[in-house]
C-alpha cells in the first residue's frame, strides 16, 4: 500500500471531516473532483481508508457509563485468542477491542446504560467464559478526546521512487 503527497493531504482532510464533497476535498488538495474521487476510491480499495464513520456521543444515545476493561486469558493459545476476538466482534457493548502486550491480553472500551447493565454484561461475557483468568475495569470519568485520526506523514522523495 503506497500513497503519495497528494494522497497524504486527502487523508488529512477526510480524517477531519469525511462529509466534504469531492469538489471541496479536491480543491483543498489541488485536484479536480474527478481525480479526487479516483484517489479516494483507490485509498479505500487498498485498505488505507478502512472505514468512513461518525463519532457518536455515548451519553447522547443513552450509554453514559464508559469503561476500559483489561482482560487476561487463562492460556495464550491461538484457538482461545481467536474465540475471544470473535466474541469481541459480535458484542454490541464492546465499542473497541485491542489485543495487546503487557499485563493484560486485551483492552476493551465498553459502554453501558447503567452499572447494573454493565454487571449483567460482565456476568455473561466474562464470568461465564472459562478461558478468562481475570478482568480489571476502569470507569471513565471524562472522555477528554475522541477520534480515530492518525498522524499522516507525506512520503519523502526517496520513498516515491
Amino acid at each position: 500500500m503506497q500513497y503519495d503527497r497528494i494522497d497524504a493531504r486527502i487523508l488529512e482532510i477526510v480524517q477531519k471531516n469525511n462529509r466534504l464533497t469531492s469538489d471541496v476535498i479536491g480543491e483543498l488538495a489541488g485536484l479536480s473532483a474527478t481525480a479526487c474521487q479516483r484517489r479516494l476510491k483507490r485509498l479505500r480499495s487498498e485498505g488505507i481508508i478502512e472505514s468512513d464513520v461518525s463519532i457518536v456521543s455515548p451519553k447522547a444515545v443513552g450509554n453514559p457509563i464508559q469503561m476500559l476493561v483489561l482482560v487476561s486469558l487463562e492460556r495464550e493459545r491461538s484457538d482461545i485468542i481467536d474465540r475471544f476476538k470473535k466474541a469481541i466482534k459480535s458484542s454490541a457493548e464492546v465499542v473497541n477491542g485491542f489485543y495487546v502486550t503487557g499485563d493484560a491480553d486485551f483492552v476493551l472500551y465498553i459502554t453501558a446504560r447503567t452499572m447494573e447493565d454493565y454487571e449483567q454484561f460482565t456476568r455473561r461475557f466474562f464470568y461465564e467464559n472459562p478461558d478468562i483468568k481475570g478482568v480489571k475495569t476502569m470507569v471513565i470519568m471524562d472522555r477528554v478526546k475522541a477520534g480515530f485520526a492518525v498522524p499522516i506523514e507525506a512520503p519523502s522523495e526517496d520513498q516515491l521512487k
